[in-house]
């Protein structure tokens, strides 16, 4: 395809792990015989056969006798054009017709022990979200619908579903992750919360879109087209989850859906384990994007107050962060995509003016004035509020 490659994975037939150590192979692999090059460092894995003892992830015996053929090893990967090898002179092995799948697009399984292992599912996900023009051979997708249902993905350990889901969050098209999840059943085993968004409508002058699943999609592929980092991406994923929760009587308004997305963060990212930077960030945009949104017809008391809850005096990376997210959340919808989303300028000019103020120089001429405890915090953020009103506009201040 063209793409540039991070390493090179060798596969060794006809050795055992004591002719390899013998040769000077360093051992590595806790699972499997895996070994380095003593010079290249190149990781060179005997073949294997493997055979699923237990439901999930790890419910697997190994073989690796080195009778193990090339094509046995072969066979067991996941997708044919995963499945092709190259030796030393450049020829190709290819006994599963991974170049035909290559040329056509198509992700096709190996053959029937694609469905010993759950995580395949979400590596095929990760792989439409990298590779846009791909599609999934039918027979696939029935696969997958087949271990969604016979309970595979729930046994799936936490750590390594944030694996893939954050992988495929950082490639071209996030939204053909989900997309695919959705269709073969395994979004709503994973995250129920996401799977709930569609379906659940929106008020058509805000989003012409209307489905809040649909401009949940738009909102990751804008976060991808801008190249915001992994926090950013998962920011714009939970951004709206509270919305699969307002009551049925006052759709397609979501008043208080912000409140209501942080609830439902809470527990999604402590059953995925989340990294802590991902779900600081996932918090403050649940609960603030929505004042961000509104926030150029803000005075400058209101625009401190608003930079006071998102903390970004101390943490201005991650304010930054959050304009990011709640750029992606208003032009990820249908009409909206190349608008200027004006609150962002604005509120960096306003930290910038309130970062000029010196927190000590305040604190001490309020010392100095009798000032003490909440009254010095009141007069810090008294000056903030001054230099914002001095550095925006007359009729915006």
């Amino acid at each position: 395809m063209g793409h540039p490659h991070g390493d090179r994975d060798w596969v060794v037939v006809g050795s055992t792990p004591e002719q390899m150590g013998a040769a000077g192979y360093l051992p590595v692999g806790r699972d499997f015989p895996v070994f380095l090059h003593p010079r290249t460092r190149e990781e060179y894995a005997l073949a294997r056969i493997e055979r699923k003892t237990a439901p999930g992830y790890h419910g697997f015996s190994f073989r690796a006798d080195p009778d193990v053929t090339l094509e046995e090893d072969l066979s067991r990967r996941d997708l044919t054009i995963n499945a092709m090898a190259m030796d030393d002179d450049g020829t190709l092995i290819d006994p599963w017709g991974g170049q035909a799948d290559l040329r056509d697009r198509v992700l096709s399984h190996v053959g029937p022990a694609f469905v010993e292992d759950p995580v395949r599912i979400l590596r095929l996900a990760r792989f439409l979200a990298r590779f846009t023009a791909f599609s999934v051979a039918p027979e696939t997708l029935a696969l997958c619908r087949a271990m969604v249902a016979a309970g595979e993905v729930d046994a799936l350990v936490p750590e390594r579903v944030w694996q893939e889901l954050s992988r495929g969050l950082m490639e071209a098209a996030p939204s053909r992750m989900f997309l695919f999840l959705r269709e073969c059943g395994a979004l709503a085993r994973l995250l129920p919360e996401v799977e709930a968004l569609f379906g659940v409508p929106q008020r058509a002058e805000y989003h012409p879109e209307v489905d809040t699943g649909v401009h949940l999609m738009m909102v990751l592929d804008m976060a991808a087209r801008l190249g915001t980092a992994l926090p950013v991406r998962f920011a714009c994923l939970t951004h709206d989850l509270g919305k699969a929760t307002t009551p049925a009587d006052v759709l397609p308004r979501h008043i208080g859906h912000e409140a209501r997305s942080v609830q439902l963060l809470g527990p999604l990212a402590q059953r995925l384990r989340v990294p802590v930077d991902c779900k600081e960030l996932a918090e403050v945009v649940a609960r603030e994007h929505g004042n961000i949104h509104r926030s150029t017809a803000l005075d400058a008391a209101a625009l401190v107050r608003l930079m006071d809850r998102c903390d970004a005096w101390r943490r201005a990376e991650r304010f930054e962060q959050t304009l990011q997210a709640c750029e992606c959340d208003a032009r990820g919808r249908l009409g909206f995509e190349e608008q200027v989303y004006a609150p962002a300028p604005r509120l960096r000019a306003a930290l910038a003016a309130a970062q000029q103020v010196s927190s000590a120089e305040v604190s001490a001429r309020a010392i100095a004035r009798g000032l003490k405890g909440p009254d010095i915090g009141r007069a810090l953020h008294q000056a903030r509020v001054e230099a914002v009103s001095a550095a925006l506009p007359p009729d915006a201040a």
